[in-house]
């Protein structure tokens, strides 16, 4: 190991162990994570759950779970059960752009302040 590769490596290991000063940057990539976060979080859970219950009237349809279930007449309640989970899976993107939307309004003052401040520095 050369000279050069080990005081990188000595540095690297270092960086671990100093306290690092919070500074306007990290601020504004928290605000950005802040802002983002729940939408993401809502869209992620919710299309899992349209996805399972798309899946689900699939299932209905495709196997003989409606008969082990007792279901009457599988095909038309899993229709039904599919365009629910389809329904959930169209909507998601339009909610998800919704509490974006309504989150960098709250948030943008004060994201546009800290970025102006870092431009201007």
């Amino acid at each position: 190991m050369n000279k050069n590769d080990q005081n990188f490596l000595v540095q690297k290991i270092r960086t671990q162990y100093t306290e690092k000063e919070h500074t306007a940057l990290d601020e504004l990539k928290e605000l950005d994570t802040k802002v983002k976060r729940p939408a993401n979080l809502f869209a992620y859970i919710f299309g899992s759950i349209g996805a399972v219950v798309m899946g689900s009237g699939m299932s209905l349809v495709m196997t003989d779970l409606a008969d082990l279930i007792g279901i009457d007449n599988p095909m038309f309640t899993g229709i039904v059960i599919g365009l629910a989970g389809m329904l959930m899976a169209i909507v998601n993107y339009p909610i998800y752009k919704s509490i974006l939307s309504k989150r960098r309004r709250k948030y943008a003052d004060r994201i546009i302040a800290i970025s102006d401040k870092l431009t201007k520095d």
